[in-house]
């Protein structure tokens, strides 16, 4: 039977559990995932913790001396192919367990697979997201493209406050605020009709959905911090939809007066 390098087992782990929530990966999936790896490589003593922007990993040594990895999670998106791939490697590892140098190879390599997409493609995703929106919520034709030019907006300003590094409050504020501003312009001069139907359906793109539907899942699993954590976020992220919108407002009241 071959040893088991335990620091190696740790940087396997850790390394697998920071990258599933990077990916947006509930808590529960996190802490299950490196349960799994670890009792398939042997370790039953091993105790993982997980909040939205740390991993903690413990195991116990054949003399019993605990190790223990600490992971910071960066600030994070929700990436649902990247998720996946993580989720097959962890089940891989789980039934060929190979050896653990080859393993963290294999989890190192998992990004390079990972599908990626130009900023035109992203453009026409939101483009079309934000005209099926508003004619969802009952827009014109005209309206409708109308908000999908505020979506090309959106994403835009997104693609460059993302390369500034700037945090996700403030990307939102300044996208809802150009798309708000763009939406009433249109409205104003008659392009489009109903200025407040062009907005929602591009600060629909906005909306953190999948966050709060995670912070829900996470709450229901008892997961009290993570939950209270990514609802708090999810607030914020509104309330700066509705600070960029309220700012728009504000700004074209200014010039016409």
């Amino acid at each position: 039977m071959r040893s088991l390098d335990y620091d190696c087992l740790l940087n396997l782990v850790s390394e697998l559990g920071c990258r599933l929530m990077e990916s947006g990966a509930e808590i529960y999936r996190v802490e299950d995932s490196v349960h799994r790896l670890l009792q398939a490589y042997g370790v039953t003593t091993g105790e993982v913790f997980a909040i939205p922007n740390c991993v903690i990993v413990s195991v116990s040594i054949d003399d019993g001396r605990p190790l223990t990895r600490v992971r910071r999670v960066p600030s994070h998106g929700t990436d649902i192919d990247l998720l996946e791939r993580y989720n097959a490697l962890c089940r891989t590892l789980c039934v060929q367990t190979p050896p653990l140098h080859e393993a963290l190879d294999a989890l190192k390599n998992v990004p390079a697979s990972r599908r990626t997409y130009s900023l035109p493609v992203l453009t026409g995703g939101y483009c079309l997201a934000g005209g099926a929106f508003c004619l969802f919520f009952g827009g014109t034709p005209r309206d409708a493209v109308c908000s999908a030019l505020c979506a090309v907006v959106i994403c835009l300003c997104l693609a460059v406050m993302d390369r500034m590094g700037t945090n996700q409050f403030f990307r939102t504020l300044v996208s809802a605020t150009a798309a708000s501003l763009l939406a009433l312009g249109s409205a104003a001069v008659g392009v489009g009709e109903n200025s407040d139907l062009i907005a929602i359906g591009a600060l629909m793109l906005l909306m953190p959905g999948i966050l709060f539907t995670t912070a829900m899942r996470d709450l229901m699993a008892g997961d009290t911090v993570s939950g209270v954590s990514k609802t708090v976020e999810a607030l914020l992220i509104g309330c700066a939809i509705a600070l960029g919108a309220g700012a728009a407002l504000w700004l074209t009241h200014l010039v016409g007066r």
